[in-house]
């Protein structure tokens, strides 16, 4: 699969789909800490300049038991994309051909290599259209982090049911710096929950911010909330 590793290696990406070369757009992260994978297969998730609101899947290169390598254009809104991501997590875990030490990641540009960059998804479990509060048994000491855009982003108390904090800006300190207030002495339990019309871009943003944050003090759950 090299052939693949030399296509996604600029912004975007090019795949032949029935004979036509289609480009994604990767999503922009600025520092990746997984750079290589190897023992590959990829599926492709297109954008339609002319039906925006239509997404095209081809996974028919994807080999079960191999690392899984997802390239999803990111101009696509969570509501299209992560219908398909659960459908690809299912397939590979009801497969009797599964190799249970491979992974599965999103492919990313990384801007400061100029290189790819990948962001491992394997056990991330979605939750399309619920919320974090139609949950049960949620942990005691927990809180939520509603995405609803980058210039919209709202901390909260699961247990009360309640806005602790906002944030008109997606900036990872000051919602890091907030969590430690919360609960200084033991870990916390961080939900994240995301606005379903966010861009791909967007939400590859906010994930690769918390996996910079030093988490001593913090479980981000892998329970994740995609809501409508």
């Amino acid at each position: 699969m090299k052939h693949i590793l030399l296509l996604i290696i600029t912004l975007s990406l090019t795949a032949l789909s029935c004979g036509n070369d289609k480009v994604i757009q990767l999503p922009e992260i600025d520092h990746s800490d997984i750079v290589e994978i190897n023992d590959v297969s990829a599926a492709y998730l297109f954008y339609n300049e002319a039906k925006t609101d239509h997404v095209e899947l081809n996974k028919n290169n994807l080999i079960v038991s191999t690392n899984w390598l997802v390239n999803v254009d990111k101009r696509l809104s969570l509501k299209q994309v992560i219908p398909h991501i659960k459908s690809l997590q299912e397939k590979k875990s009801s497969s009797s051909h599964k190799n249970i030490h491979a992974k599965n990641y999103f492919t990313c540009h990384d801007t400061s290599e100029k290189n790819l960059g990948f962001i491992e998804f394997t056990h991330i479990n979605y939750s399309f259209g619920e919320t974090f509060l139609e949950t049960h048994k949620t942990p005691s000491k927990s809180v939520f982090i509603n995405i609803m855009s980058l210039d919209s982003i709202q901390l909260g108390s699961l247990k009360k049911e309640r806005s602790l904090s906002t944030f008109e800006q997606f900036d990872i300190s000051n919602i890091n710096e907030s969590l430690k207030k919360m609960n200084p002495e033991s870990e916390l339990h961080v939900f994240l929950q995301f606005n379903s019309a966010l861009t791909f871009q967007e939400y590859i943003t906010v994930k690769s911010a918390f996996l910079k944050l030093d988490t001593k003090h913090l479980n981000i759950i892998k329970d994740e909330f995609i809501y409508n």
